[in-house]
């Protein structure tokens, strides 16, 4: 009789594990969701805002919509600088309330390396910039803009949420189409990419990521 109790069979024992999971106490499951979301923090920077992004595209179409009534190609020229900066500050502002507001690191960790992969391609946009201007190629800087943009995003954005590196792969796309196109469209490219498309993936990152 006392080895027909000791005795157990083989699938009772495998199944005491799925048992023993589902039986966890509340507090064991809020204790690995919570080391679950720590060790996702610290692979992907979440801090992107959507709403930051839906900004950043309304504030370019206004930049698109006034380029395009400027008498020349300096002051159109100095519309989009002017964009560029105010859009640098939006992102810089909008991602340091999200962070805040979630409780994660902004520049270190994932988010420093965000900013390793973004920096280079958005350095070399800069550096080009001045170049075309001054050899009198203007008409090429929406292309290299989209680009080089969109470069840094697929970059940065393999440390962020995977959302982020697919829209970098569509700034490219509308960039090689940008380069394609009559000239006289450039602005209208910008307005698509830096307004459209900002606005299009700044809901979908609000709806599934937080913001």
């Amino acid at each position: 009789m006392l080895s027909a109790i000791m005795v157990e069979h083989p699938q009772h024992r495998l199944r005491r594990p799925q048992h023993f999971h589902r039986s966890l106490p509340g507090g064991a499951a809020d204790d690995l969701r919570f080391i679950r979301q720590t060790m996702e923090r610290s692979v992907a920077f979440t801090a992107v805002s959507g709403w930051g992004l839906i900004v950043l595209g309304l504030t370019a179409l206004a930049a698109a919509y006034l380029a395009a009534r400027q008498p020349n190609a300096f002051a159109w020229l100095r519309v989009w600088l002017a964009e560029a900066i105010l859009a640098v500050t939006i992102a810089l502002l909008f991602m340091a309330w999200k962070a805040s507001r979630r409780g994660l690191p902004l520049f270190t960790g994932p988010g420093r390396k965000v900013a390793l992969g973004l920096l280079p391609p958005l350095t070399s946009g800069a550096v080009l910039t001045f170049f075309l201007v001054r050899a009198g190629m203007q008409s090429a800087l929406p292309a290299t803009w989209l680009l080089l943009y969109g470069a840094g995003i697929v970059t940065g954005g393999a440390f962020s949420v995977p959302l982020v590196p697919v829209m970098g792969i569509c700034f490219m796309a509308m960039g090689a189409l940008a380069v394609m196109a009559p000239v006289v469209w450039g602005n209208w490219f910008l307005a698509a990419g830096f307004g459209g498309l900002h606005v299009l993936f700044g809901a979908l990152i609000a709806r599934r990521h937080g913001g």
